[in-house]
């Protein structure tokens, strides 16, 4: 049960569809007993939920011996969440549903320096389309979650000063979407998204977990204490800017000098091969020279490895995560990538803090932001307290 200030306990509509949240049925008994609540209040809880199809009752009856009681479950298909992970030059869309399987998808070519209006416009378009395809429409969906390749103030959702989205910066893009789409609208850098899909996946043992993103640029996702940590600010995770001894004359995209982006990410990789004569646009065309047996991109990803390794060093000694997943375009070069990161944290982090730590790829690979950015919308729209002011509980019900 939730306690008040004053210790009172309460528990509304919302906490009893929290405890249905795990996917089993449960009678009217068994959700008194969970609750401590009178059988009639948990049943008029039971009717608010079932008003709006958060709840149905169950085809299977479970008997004790006498009249069967009818079991009440969490309607994962009542609502459905749409879900974004824009990064610099392409971008996932999903349709989901509350229990965040995956009904419809699409992954294209994006550039995100398109601006805000022309790139959250298709996004619309998409997201409609989409919902066709699954047999939904806007009328059905109870959020959208939206990852962006910048920094993110999450209390408003818009983009901070974001180096590689020119006139981005400030929009409203919850306000934007909100208006067209007819719901509510939550924004995030992309890294936090993905970060949230991977704690998602490893489930709730896992409570201390970073998530770094190898891609066009790199950042950071941290999960403390089994919550998504972004900082006063929204800022938490920015290692790409954290300056590294390799790039010391290294000219970064955010101005300064010697930041481990310049030297370690997939864009300064492909310009370090085009600097050879070899042809490679951006982090894909990195890791295809890989798989095509190109030494050379095997070995600037290795030594990309090892510059991420450095740092993450540190951060494993100040913050002991249990454990460290690595994803983004660069992600897919494997144990080339893994190798060199591992080399350095282990040689260069204290025995305590590695003793049980796992450094390991991305579970979900390119799906960790639409399932992250699902997660950030289901969490907000499913909480007890969104749940109590959706749906109406006769007041003489409250006990």
């Amino acid at each position: 049960m939730v306690s008040e200030p004053s210790g009172q306990a309460v528990t509304g509509a919302g906490a009893v569809l929290a405890i249905l949240r795990d996917g089993r049925a449960r009678t009217r008994a068994e959700l008194a007993q969970l609750t401590g609540l009178a059988r009639s209040t948990v049943s008029h809880r039971l009717d608010a939920l079932m008003s709006q199809r958060w709840v149905v009752p169950t085809e299977d009856a479970i008997s004790s011996g006498g009249r069967p009681a009818v079991a009440f479950a969490f309607n994962e298909n009542v609502r459905v969440v749409l879900a974004a992970d824009l990064g610099a030059t392409h971008a996932r869309l999903a349709v989901l549903d509350l229990g965040l399987d995956v009904l419809a998808e699409r992954a294209v070519e994006l550039p995100i320096d398109a601006g805000p209006e022309a790139t959250l416009g298709w996004l619309v378009g998409a997201f409609e389309e989409m919902l066709a395809e699954t047999g939904r429409d806007l009328g059905q969906v109870c959020g959208v979650g939206v990852g962006l390749p910048g920094p993110v103030e999450h209390s408003s959702g818009r983009p901070v000063n974001p180096p590689i989205m020119p006139g981005w910066d400030a929009f409203p893009v919850p306000e934007w979407l909100g208006e067209r789409i007819g719901a509510p609208v939550l924004a995030d850098n992309d890294v936090n998204i993905m970060a949230l899909g991977e704690h998602w996946t490893a489930g709730p043992a896992v409570d201390h977990l970073i998530f770094i993103k190898i891609g066009t640029g790199i950042g950071c996702g941290i999960i403390a204490g089994g919550k998504l940590h972004r900082g006063a600010q929204g800022a938490a995770g920015d290692v790409g800017h954290i300056q590294v001894p390799s790039a010391s004359d290294t000219v970064c995209r955010c101005g300064n000098v010697g930041c481990l982006e310049a030297v370690a990410s997939g864009a300064s990789m492909a310009a370090a091969l085009r600097a050879q004569g070899v042809e490679a646009r951006g982090s894909r065309d990195v890791v295809a020279l890989l798989r095509a047996g190109d030494s050379r991109a095997a070995q600037l990803i290795r030594q990309a490895g090892r510059e991420v390794g450095r740092v993450m060093a540190s951060i494993v000694n100040f913050f002991n995560p249990s454990t460290i997943v690595l994803g983004g375009d660069i992600a897919e070069a494997g144990e080339h990538l893994l190798a060199g990161v591992r080399e350095t944290i282990y040689s260069r982090s204290l025995p305590l803090a590695t003793q049980h730590l796992t450094i390991r790829a991305s579970t979900l690979g390119d799906r960790a932001g639409v399932i992250g950015a699902a997660v950030m919308v289901v969490e907000h729209v499913l909480a007890p307290d969104s749940i109590d002011q959706a749906v109406t509980v006769d007041p003489a019900a409250v006990g």
